[in-house]
């Protein structure tokens, strides 16, 4: 199998694209200065991602910046520390502010050269519209957990994705799903039947950060320490085959 095999890029964004894990942090950084909280990055960032994902999965139809509002409210009452509905909300319109990657607007740019990009996102449609100015490139279709009404990892968002690609002519075996979270993505992708890359920009880090840990025996067909690693074995596959 070789990146030159496919024709359709379908990423992950938050994680993959935008920097989540610093984005979140960041953001919750006046309710663990209120609170006086003294937990290490990744043990924060592990707290949110149990409370995220009990939420998606008790209100699936919530809108992003609503559902992360909601998660702020539920880490302020486990922690015991009073807030504002003001800071819940702020928290929860904070996604456009979360940065993106050092390497994904040149990448992307390159691998537009060469693929059809698409998202399939767990934000809203507004949450994603800040991060799209971050990454400097037009995708080809945009898919969010408001317009499909439910959170990776549902097996619904890929075959909403999959029947929307599939009503332009792109099948399963001309997708790679591309994506940092084993649990939100490669573990649901390989269910439905499409090829993944693993964009592990954990690769220096212990641990799931603000995600989930995987199912057991969760797999992927490529695996990039960065989107510009994934850039650079591209180039190399085209090279090879120049020489051949």
């Amino acid at each position: 199998m070789k990146l030159h095999d496919f024709r359709v890029l379908t990423f992950d964004c938050y994680g993959t694209l935008i920097d989540w894990e610093s984005g979140i942090h960041a953001a919750l950084g006046p309710l663990l200065a209120r609170g006086g909280i003294v937990l290490g990055r990744d043990e924060v960032l592990a707290e949110f991602a149990r409370h995220e994902s009990a939420q998606e999965h008790e209100t699936p139809g919530m809108v992003y910046a609503r559902l992360l509002a909601a998660v702020h409210r539920r880490l302020a009452a486990a922690w015991g520390v009073r807030m504002e509905d003001a800071d819940h909300e702020r928290f929860g319109n904070s996604v456009p502010d979360w940065p993106a990657f050092p390497d994904s607007a040149a990448a992307l740019g390159y691998l537009k050269r060469h693929y059809r990009l698409v998202i399939l996102s767990n934000v809203d449609r507004e949450g994603f519209r800040g991060s799209n100015r971050r990454l400097g490139v037009e995708f080809d279709a945009i898919f969010t957990a408001q317009d499909i009404g439910s959170y990776k990892p549902d097996l619904r968002n890929f075959h909403f994705m999959l029947e929307r690609l599939g009503a332009t002519g792109i099948g399963k075996g001309d997708i790679l799903h591309t994506a940092q979270s084993l649990f939100h993505d490669h573990a649901p992708a390989r269910k439905v039947g499409l090829a993944t890359a693993w964009i592990d920009r954990r690769h220096a880090a212990s641990g799931w950060g603000a995600t989930m840990p995987p199912p057991e025996g969760t797999s992927w067909d490529f695996r990039f320490d960065s989107l510009a690693a994934m850039v650079e074995a591209h180039r190399a596959e085209a090279a090879d085959g120049a020489r051949g």
